[in-house]
């Protein structure tokens, strides 16, 4: 794991090795998650292209003091028995559960820093200025963002910063643009109440964990994924999970994200889940009307059948399948412009 500070606040990050392909995707994850839903994804996608990961401010290890004890975790692993690092490598599509996220063996740890600025806020622009940060420090120039739920919302606002650094955006259970009253004001207390009774206790609950394999999702998914999501819950920043739940949520920042799309001159894609309630396919279709590419017919969004709202996740192989398919449509175009300019 690697830590870079973005605008006072250390931001946890991998990044995977180079390949031939001039391009790096960027995963950005959403509410109450962290950068380790994303590895299974990565590693099949890894081979072709350059992928990097990170926790958003106030998630995940992006919190002072959490990258810290991260870190330490993972030198005090590196020490484990073969048997343990061949156990691990044969379940390396599932986190782990005490380390705050995955942490691959040949990752290299290093800091850097940029000189320190006022802290921002917590709307997905904000979210996106910390991105913007991230890749100048970091020198990514190239880049297509994939975002999961506030994560895509994230990726449009940043391909909007960062037109010439952002080819190309997928949003994956990512969608909006409608703003209904009641229902945001039902999901707005709903989710400060989620914040608010997480006490750390609950991670030692016996089968609170069970229930979070239910949490969203079409069918159960692997109890090693119940404790992450268990994990990341309780562990994430106070002032962030309620401040990225109420400022993503108003009624002004809703309109503001279909006027984003509706702007970009990036190719947009939506993967949506068919049995995603958090959100719906017709919320999903609403938000990708208003890119070029829909074309009346929705040509830049695909369904997953029997998927909930953890894609990347409940339906691994077909992301990456979709994912490979979009980036197979531009990639090769973008790199020869690339050169010829």
């Amino acid at each position: 794991m690697n830590v870079v500070d973005v605008l006072g606040t250390p931001h946890a990050y991998e990044r995977t090795a180079p390949t031939q392909t001039p391009i790096t995707l960027v995963f950005i994850h959403g509410w109450l998650l962290s950068r380790a839903y994303w590895q299974p994804v990565i590693q099949q996608l890894a081979p072709n292209y350059t992928c990097l990961s990170y926790d958003l401010r106030g998630f995940g290890d992006s919190q002072p003091g959490r990258a810290m004890l991260s870190r330490k975790a993972s030198a005090n692993a590196s020490f484990g028995s073969a048997q343990t690092s061949a156990s691990r490598e044969s379940t390396n599509q599932l986190p782990s559960s005490a380390g705050g996220g995955f942490v691959p063996a040949t990752a290299a740890s290093s800091t850097r820093a940029i000189a320190p600025q006022p802290r921002p806020g917590y709307t997905p622009s904000d979210y996106a200025r910390d991105l913007e940060q991230l890749l100048e420090t970091l020198d990514i120039s190239n880049v297509w963002l994939v975002g999961h739920s506030l994560g895509g919302s994230i990726a449009l606002w940043a391909a909007d910063r960062m037109p010439d650094r952002v080819k190309g955006v997928v949003c994956v259970n990512s969608g909006g643009g409608i703003y209904l009253k009641e229902e945001f004001e039902r999901f707005r207390a709903a989710g400060q109440q989620l914040v608010k009774l997480r006490p750390r206790w609950l991670c030692h609950l016996p089968m609170v964990d069970l229930m979070m394999t239910y949490m969203n999702v079409a069918h159960p998914i692997d109890r090693a994924w119940g404790r992450q999501r268990l994990m990341d819950w309780v562990t994430a920043d106070p002032a962030a999970a309620v401040g990225a739940l109420l400022d993503s949520t108003t009624e002004a920042e809703v309109h503001r994200l279909p006027q984003v799309v509706s702007r970009l001159s990036q190719p947009v894609y939506f993967i949506a889940g068919q049995n995603d309630t958090v959100m719906e396919p017709q919320y999903v279709l609403h938000l990708a009307s208003f890119h070029r590419l829909f074309q009346q017919c929705g040509q830049n969004v695909v369904q997953l059948p029997d998927c909930g709202h953890l894609a990347m996740i409940e339906q691994t192989d077909l992301v990456v399948e979709h994912l490979q398919a979009i980036l197979a449509r531009h990639v090769a175009d973008q790199s020869l412009q690339t050169i010829a300019d």
